[in-house]
Protein backbone atom coordinates (compact mmCIF):
# COMPACT_ATOMS: atom_id res chain seq x y z
CA UNK A 1 0.00 0.00 0.00
CA UNK A 2 1.31 3.55 -0.85
CA UNK A 3 1.96 5.76 1.81
CA UNK A 4 1.80 9.61 1.79
CA UNK A 5 3.87 12.08 4.13
CA UNK A 6 1.94 15.01 4.25
CA UNK A 7 4.19 17.18 6.78
CA UNK A 8 8.20 16.66 6.52
CA UNK A 9 10.71 19.64 6.47
CA UNK A 10 14.17 19.71 4.83
CA UNK A 11 16.80 21.86 5.88
CA UNK A 12 17.44 22.45 10.17
CA UNK A 13 15.21 23.09 13.06
CA UNK A 14 16.22 26.91 13.77
CA UNK A 15 17.05 25.86 17.49
CA UNK A 16 18.58 22.78 17.99
CA UNK A 17 19.96 19.87 16.23
CA UNK A 18 17.14 17.02 15.66
CA UNK A 19 17.77 12.92 14.31
CA UNK A 20 17.73 13.37 10.16
CA UNK A 21 18.21 16.78 9.98
CA UNK A 22 19.96 16.68 6.45
CA UNK A 23 18.45 15.47 3.02
CA UNK A 24 19.65 11.75 2.74
CA UNK A 25 19.23 10.99 5.56
CA UNK A 26 15.64 12.26 6.23
CA UNK A 27 15.08 10.64 2.54
CA UNK A 28 17.01 7.09 3.69
CA UNK A 29 14.47 7.20 7.18
CA UNK A 30 11.37 7.66 5.60
CA UNK A 31 12.20 4.72 2.60
CA UNK A 32 13.08 2.28 5.98
CA UNK A 33 9.67 3.14 7.35
CA UNK A 34 7.59 2.78 4.03
CA UNK A 35 6.65 5.73 2.91
CA UNK A 36 6.35 6.51 -0.77
CA UNK A 37 6.01 10.01 -1.21
CA UNK A 38 6.60 12.76 1.22
CA UNK A 39 5.49 16.73 0.71
CA UNK A 40 8.70 18.93 2.04
CA UNK A 41 8.69 22.09 2.82
CA UNK A 42 11.93 23.82 4.51
CA UNK A 43 12.44 24.96 8.44
CA UNK A 44 14.47 28.07 6.79
CA UNK A 45 11.08 29.28 5.65
CA UNK A 46 9.87 30.18 9.10
CA UNK A 47 13.20 32.57 9.91
CA UNK A 48 14.69 33.47 7.01
CA UNK A 49 13.71 36.47 4.75
CA UNK A 50 14.87 35.67 1.54
CA UNK A 51 12.49 33.06 0.40
CA UNK A 52 12.89 33.10 -3.48
CA UNK A 53 16.11 31.42 -2.40
CA UNK A 54 14.70 29.27 0.03
CA UNK A 55 12.47 28.03 -2.11
CA UNK A 56 14.52 27.14 -4.69
CA UNK A 57 16.78 25.45 -2.52
CA UNK A 58 14.01 22.99 -1.70
CA UNK A 59 13.28 22.55 -4.51
CA UNK A 60 16.74 21.31 -5.81
CA UNK A 61 16.81 19.15 -2.71
CA UNK A 62 13.55 17.30 -3.90
CA UNK A 63 15.51 16.62 -7.21
CA UNK A 64 18.52 15.20 -5.35
CA UNK A 65 18.70 13.57 -3.32
CA UNK A 66 14.94 13.12 -2.39
CA UNK A 67 13.87 12.50 -6.52
CA UNK A 68 11.48 9.95 -6.64
CA UNK A 69 10.42 10.57 -2.92
CA UNK A 70 10.25 14.12 -1.61
CA UNK A 71 7.64 16.76 -3.53
CA UNK A 72 8.48 20.66 -2.80
CA UNK A 73 6.08 22.68 -0.91
CA UNK A 74 7.14 26.32 -1.33
CA UNK A 75 6.37 29.12 1.41
CA UNK A 76 4.81 32.52 0.78
CA UNK A 77 5.18 35.64 3.27
CA UNK A 78 1.99 38.38 2.67
CA UNK A 79 4.12 40.34 4.94
CA UNK A 80 7.35 40.54 2.60
CA UNK A 81 7.42 42.68 -0.69
CA UNK A 82 6.80 41.24 -3.82
CA UNK A 83 5.68 38.13 -2.35
CA UNK A 84 3.06 37.74 -5.18
CA UNK A 85 6.35 36.93 -7.52
CA UNK A 86 7.46 33.88 -4.96
CA UNK A 87 3.62 32.94 -5.40
CA UNK A 88 4.48 32.43 -9.33
CA UNK A 89 7.52 31.03 -9.22
CA UNK A 90 6.34 28.23 -6.82
CA UNK A 91 3.67 27.64 -9.27
CA UNK A 92 5.10 28.42 -12.50
CA UNK A 93 9.08 27.90 -12.08
CA UNK A 94 9.31 25.05 -8.92
CA UNK A 95 5.67 23.06 -10.79
CA UNK A 96 4.65 22.81 -6.85
CA UNK A 97 1.65 21.62 -6.14
CA UNK A 98 0.54 23.41 -3.03
CA UNK A 99 2.11 26.24 -0.31
CA UNK A 100 2.75 25.82 3.15
CA UNK A 101 2.31 28.63 5.60
CA UNK A 102 3.77 30.45 9.48
CA UNK A 103 1.03 32.99 9.74
CA UNK A 104 2.80 32.48 13.62
CA UNK A 105 6.40 33.27 12.80
CA UNK A 106 5.59 35.62 10.21
CA UNK A 107 3.06 37.53 12.09
CA UNK A 108 0.27 37.56 10.68
CA UNK A 109 -3.82 36.43 11.45
CA UNK A 110 -6.08 34.65 9.06
CA UNK A 111 -8.29 37.97 9.37
CA UNK A 112 -5.04 40.11 7.60
CA UNK A 113 -5.82 41.21 4.07
CA UNK A 114 -2.75 40.13 2.68
CA UNK A 115 -3.11 36.76 3.72
CA UNK A 116 -6.93 36.94 2.37
CA UNK A 117 -5.65 38.08 -1.25
CA UNK A 118 -2.88 35.09 -0.76
CA UNK A 119 -5.19 33.14 -0.12
CA UNK A 120 -7.65 33.70 -2.96
CA UNK A 121 -4.71 33.77 -5.48
CA UNK A 122 -3.62 30.53 -4.50
CA UNK A 123 -6.72 28.97 -4.80
CA UNK A 124 -7.07 30.07 -8.20
CA UNK A 125 -3.76 28.62 -9.13
CA UNK A 126 -5.54 25.44 -7.18
CA UNK A 127 -2.63 25.05 -5.12
CA UNK A 128 -3.44 23.65 -1.69
CA UNK A 129 -2.91 25.66 1.29
CA UNK A 130 -0.69 23.94 4.33
CA UNK A 131 -1.20 25.82 7.32
CA UNK A 132 1.25 24.44 10.11
CA UNK A 133 -0.79 25.41 13.26
CA UNK A 134 2.17 25.51 15.45
CA UNK A 135 5.68 23.72 15.25
CA UNK A 136 6.81 23.61 18.81
CA UNK A 137 5.25 23.12 21.93
CA UNK A 138 5.34 26.62 24.28
CA UNK A 139 7.16 24.70 27.07
CA UNK A 140 9.88 24.23 24.95
CA UNK A 141 9.89 27.03 23.16
CA UNK A 142 13.30 29.51 23.21
CA UNK A 143 12.65 32.09 25.40
CA UNK A 144 13.02 35.09 22.83
CA UNK A 145 11.25 33.60 19.79
CA UNK A 146 7.28 32.76 21.94
CA UNK A 147 5.03 31.90 19.14
CA UNK A 148 1.72 31.32 19.95
CA UNK A 149 -0.80 29.13 17.89
CA UNK A 150 -2.72 29.82 14.84
CA UNK A 151 -6.20 31.17 15.11
CA UNK A 152 -7.88 29.30 12.67
CA UNK A 153 -11.43 30.60 13.35
CA UNK A 154 -11.30 32.71 10.40
CA UNK A 155 -11.15 30.45 8.10
CA UNK A 156 -14.81 29.16 8.04
CA UNK A 157 -16.09 32.54 7.03
CA UNK A 158 -12.92 32.72 4.39
CA UNK A 159 -13.79 29.27 2.72
CA UNK A 160 -17.32 30.76 2.36
CA UNK A 161 -15.93 33.39 0.35
CA UNK A 162 -12.99 31.52 -1.20
CA UNK A 163 -14.99 28.56 -3.08
CA UNK A 164 -12.03 26.69 -4.71
CA UNK A 165 -9.72 26.94 -1.77
CA UNK A 166 -8.48 23.77 -0.17
CA UNK A 167 -6.71 23.89 2.97
CA UNK A 168 -4.96 21.23 5.16
CA UNK A 169 -3.74 21.70 8.88
CA UNK A 170 -0.64 20.87 10.26
CA UNK A 171 0.33 19.93 13.40
CA UNK A 172 -2.96 21.07 14.61
CA UNK A 173 -4.32 18.76 16.89
CA UNK A 174 -2.99 20.22 19.84
CA UNK A 175 -4.36 23.15 19.20
CA UNK A 176 -7.62 23.42 17.28
CA UNK A 177 -10.20 22.76 20.25
CA UNK A 178 -13.04 20.49 19.11
CA UNK A 179 -15.76 22.74 18.56
CA UNK A 180 -13.80 24.37 15.78
CA UNK A 181 -12.49 20.83 14.73
CA UNK A 182 -16.17 20.13 14.14
CA UNK A 183 -17.07 23.28 12.02
CA UNK A 184 -13.80 23.27 10.28
CA UNK A 185 -14.43 19.68 8.73
CA UNK A 186 -17.72 20.74 8.32
CA UNK A 187 -16.56 22.63 5.21
CA UNK A 188 -15.55 19.75 3.35
CA UNK A 189 -12.45 22.00 2.23
CA UNK A 190 -10.60 21.39 5.39
CA UNK A 191 -7.98 18.46 5.84
CA UNK A 192 -6.33 17.78 8.94
CA UNK A 193 -2.54 15.74 9.29
CA UNK A 194 -2.01 13.07 12.20
CA UNK A 195 1.38 14.37 13.46
CA UNK A 196 0.60 15.84 16.64
CA UNK A 197 -2.49 13.36 17.35
CA UNK A 198 -1.69 12.27 20.64
CA UNK A 199 -3.04 9.01 22.89
CA UNK A 200 -3.22 5.59 22.50
CA UNK A 201 -5.57 4.09 19.92
CA UNK A 202 -5.60 7.91 18.74
CA UNK A 203 -6.35 7.61 15.36
CA UNK A 204 -9.82 5.63 15.97
CA UNK A 205 -10.90 8.55 19.06
CA UNK A 206 -10.61 11.38 16.61
CA UNK A 207 -12.80 9.37 14.13
CA UNK A 208 -15.63 10.05 16.15
CA UNK A 209 -15.21 13.59 15.47
CA UNK A 210 -13.41 14.12 11.99
CA UNK A 211 -14.29 11.50 9.07
CA UNK A 212 -11.46 9.81 7.48
CA UNK A 213 -11.64 11.74 4.37
CA UNK A 214 -10.63 14.74 6.19
CA UNK A 215 -7.74 12.84 7.23
CA UNK A 216 -3.94 12.68 6.09
CA UNK A 217 -0.98 11.03 7.40
CA UNK A 218 1.76 12.80 8.50
CA UNK A 219 4.58 12.36 10.70
CA UNK A 220 6.47 16.42 11.33
CA UNK A 221 9.58 14.73 10.36
CA UNK A 222 12.48 15.11 11.50
CA UNK A 223 11.27 17.34 14.07
CA UNK A 224 8.74 14.58 15.76
CA UNK A 225 10.13 11.17 15.37
CA UNK A 226 8.41 9.28 12.74
CA UNK A 227 8.12 5.79 14.24
CA UNK A 228 5.32 7.30 16.18
CA UNK A 229 3.02 8.14 13.33
CA UNK A 230 4.04 4.59 12.10
CA UNK A 231 2.63 3.18 15.22
CA UNK A 232 -0.58 5.53 14.97
CA UNK A 233 -1.57 3.39 12.18
CA UNK A 234 -1.45 0.31 13.94
CA UNK A 235 -2.94 0.80 17.42
CA UNK A 236 -6.06 1.63 16.28
CA UNK A 237 -8.83 -0.82 14.40
CA UNK A 238 -8.89 0.94 11.25
CA UNK A 239 -11.22 -0.55 8.40
CA UNK A 240 -9.49 -0.97 5.21
CA UNK A 241 -11.43 1.91 3.77
CA UNK A 242 -10.55 4.10 6.14
CA UNK A 243 -6.46 2.99 6.52
CA UNK A 244 -6.44 3.48 2.49
CA UNK A 245 -7.96 7.13 3.08
CA UNK A 246 -5.15 8.23 5.67
CA UNK A 247 -2.28 6.93 4.46
CA UNK A 248 -2.50 7.84 0.83
CA UNK A 249 -6.01 8.30 -1.03
CA UNK A 250 -6.95 11.49 0.66
CA UNK A 251 -3.48 13.30 -0.26
CA UNK A 252 -3.82 11.66 -3.50
CA UNK A 253 -6.52 12.88 -4.51
CA UNK A 254 -5.76 16.61 -3.36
Amino acid sequence: MPLIDTNVHLSRWPFRRVANDTAPALVTKLKQLGITEAWAGSYDAMLHRDLSAVNERLAADCRHPGAGLLQPIGCVNPTLPDWEEDLRRCAEVFKMKGIRLYPNYHQYDLTDARFTKLFAMAAARGLLVQIAVMMEEGRTQHPLVSVPHVNTAPLIDLLKQTLKARVMLLNGFRAVRAGLLLRLQASRRVWFDLSTLEGMAGIGRILTQVPADRLVFGTGAPFYIPESAILKLKESKLTEAQLGAITFKNARAL
